[in-house]
Order: C-alpha cells, then structure tokens, then sequence
C-alpha cells in the first residue's frame, strides 16, 4: 500500500513521524512524505532539514518561498497536483491512501485533493477544539476525510455529532505520545549543549497569532513580554507559526535576542523541544504544546488567551488573560506547583494501533461517496 503523508509545519511532523517510520519499516506499505509550507522556510528554520535527518526514502518538496496565509490552499493544491503527476510516472500504481493532520489549511488541501482523485483520505486529530480559525478548518477537514483516527472518546463524540459514521472512527491516541513516552528521547545535557542554552532553570515561551483578535496583538504581545521580562527568569523563546499576524510577534521576539536571560530559536527538533518542555519550570503562551504534551510531564502551562479555548479541562493549565499584572501572577502560581503527570491522549502506541488498521483491510472497506450520518444520543 502507498501512502503518502502530507506535513507543512515542525508541530505536525512530530504529530506524524511514528506513523510514517512504521509504514517505512513494514515490508506491505510504503511512505510517501508531501513537505510543504513553514517547512520550506529559513524564517521559521527550514525545518525540511530535520524531515531529510529521518532519511525517509520518497519525500516530495513543495512551495519554496514565502506565500501568503490566505494563499497557502492553493499553493498546496497546486503542489500536490504535481506530486501526484510524479507520482503516477515513477510507480506508475494507484496512491492508496493520503494522511493528514489537524487544522491546518495545507491538511484541508490534502483532503481536497484526495477527494477530487478518488484516494481516501485519513485525518488525525479530528474531533478537537479551539478557540481560532484552526477549529473551522479542522471541522472542514472532517467533512472531506474518510477514516478518522482521534485521540480520545470526547473526540469520537464530537465526531459523530459532526454526522460522521462510528465505523469510519477509530481511537488511536495522539501519535506524538509514540515520541514523548519513547525512552529514546536525548537528555537535558545533550539538548542544551547541542542548542548552547547555558545555565539550569528555564521556561519556554511560545506565542502565536490569535486570527479572530488581530487588532489586539500588539498591544497582547507587548504585555505578555513585559510580564515575562520583570519575572526575571530564563526563558528559551520560540517563534511562532505561519498565521496571519505572526510578524508582529516574530519581530518582538527578535527584540529579546540582546538579553541574556531569553534564548530565542526560529524552531527546535521535536525530540529535542520534548526533553526541554520535560525539564521546564513551566510553559506560557497558547501553544497547543502546553495543552497536549505538558502535562504528560507534570510541566505547569499558562495558558493566555483564548487561542485554545476549551481544549482541555486538565487542572494542570493555569488559564488568564493578557494582563501583565493577571500574567505575573500566573508565573508566580506555577512556579509553586507540584503536579502530577495527567495522560488524556493516548498510551504511545498509535504507530501499532494505525499498522494494525491498516492490515485489518479498512481501505477495502471504505465508501468514498459518504454519507450524512444521524448521531442517536441516549
């Protein structure tokens, strides 16, 4: 079986890499990796380089310069066109199957395609909310996906209120838990001498755009730099993704590069960002990261804003505003914590969970022509 997998951004890979490394690995499938998006950019750490490491065998580059957010579907559309074109030429055999993830536009170009060839198409991570645009598109992407591998039950319920079949969704966990219980991850000391981030204690510091409240951003961003500046503690910084506002943010951040308390990277490998988030004192912003991996560590999150609204009820999550005195106590509080790791997203095993669906004949088993599906509540 062919698979191709589709990934436009550093978070994404980390979500896809087990489920990619255990069909490179399988004798019956083969992977196919589309790259496209924040990947191609040296802005954002042409993290490309980081997909090349694995030493995947067929990987397809798109989209080498900058676009547009709002021109990134088509852009991927585009690509993946020619990706398909090369692909019918040099194996001259059908693709089986296209993998996405999450709510990103470039994974909504994925499932358009898919659609528009007859290939099924896979989304992980559906049945999620957020407080931003990211959650439309992740809802759109259900309507054009045809197997839904989820993380959890609130997941799968969402899904069918959605109208989606129970057959056609599968429980599998959050791929990226493969990476983050692995006993493979590098140690503190390696991390930090292959990044030279020098002294013990350290936050991290991820922020991106909120689409639905640009017209706050400046004035967001400024407090929450401010409040992290007077708590006088070492932060490791890192930039944001690709959304619309995001050069507001990426250029305040640069204006931290002089100080010596803020280490300031473009982007960080996954493993290696994994052992730092394990090690921190704790994670502030409203990066999907202190949601979902933080508190498999016990690692407290400050959660500003409303970017991942309604995410999760986990009690290690201290949510505020963008208050700088709100903020400063925020800090205060997590830095008293002493939690206990929480694991809401799975047990590490997606990687076996997606090979053994595979092998179950799933593909065979699916109806491209989907249907509106009634929910039957009790």
């Amino acid at each position: 079986m062919n698979i191709c997998f589709i990934t436009s951004t550093r978070a994404d890979f980390g979500k896809l890499e087990s489920l990619i490394q255990i069909i490179e690995d399988s004798p019956d499938h083969t992977a196919h990796i589309f790259a496209t998006g924040m990947h191609m950019l040296h802005k954002y750490g042409y993290t490309f380089r980081e997909i090349e490491k694995k030493g995947f065998k067929y990987v397809f580059r798109n989209q080498h310069k900058s676009t547009p957010f709002d021109m990134n579907l088509t852009q991927t559309i585009k690509g993946l066109e020619q990706f398909l074109s090369v692909f019918k030429v040099c194996f001259d055999i059908p693709l089986d199957l296209i993998v996405i993830h999450g709510d990103r536009i470039e994974a909504l170009a994925g499932a358009i395609i898919g659609n528009i060839h007859n290939i099924p198409v896979a989304h992980i991570e559906g049945g999620e909310v957020s407080g931003t645009i990211d959650g439309i598109i992740r809802h759109a992407i259900t309507k054009f996906s045809h197997i839904h591998l989820v993380a959890n039950e609130k997941a799968k319920m969402r899904l069918t209120q959605l109208g989606e079949a129970p057959k056609s969704i599968h429980i599998i966990g959050s791929p990226d838990m493969d990476i983050l219980l692995s006993d493979d991850l590098p140690t503190l000391e390696e991390v930090k001498q292959e990044y030279h981030i020098p002294g013990d204690e350290y936050a991290i510091l991820i922020y991106h755009p909120n689409t639905f409240k640009l017209d706050n951003l400046e004035e967001n961003i400024s407090n929450l730099i401010k409040a992290v500046k007077e708590s006088n503690l070492n932060y490791i910084v890192i930039m944001p993704n690709s959304d619309l506002g995001n050069e507001i943010i990426y250029q305040e951040f640069l204006k931290l590069q002089p100080y010596k308390r803020f280490e300031v990277f473009p982007s960080i490998r996954f493993e290696r960002f994994l052992t730092l988030l394990k090690h921190a004192q704790f994670i502030i912003g409203n990066s999907s990261a202190g949601i979902r991996e933080a508190p498999y560590y016990g690692t407290p999150t400050i959660n500003i804003g409303s970017r991942q609204q309604n995410r999760s009820p986990d009690k290690n999550i201290i949510n505020t505003d963008h208050s700088i005195t709100h903020i400063k106590k925020a800090i205060e509080y997590a830095l008293r914590q002493d939690l206990i790791p929480l694991h809401s997203w799975g047990d590490g095993n997606s990687d076996k969970e997606f090979l053994q669906l595979l092998h179950s004949g799933i593909i065979d088993r699916i109806s491209l022509q989907k249907q509106f599906h009634l929910p039957i509540y009790k």
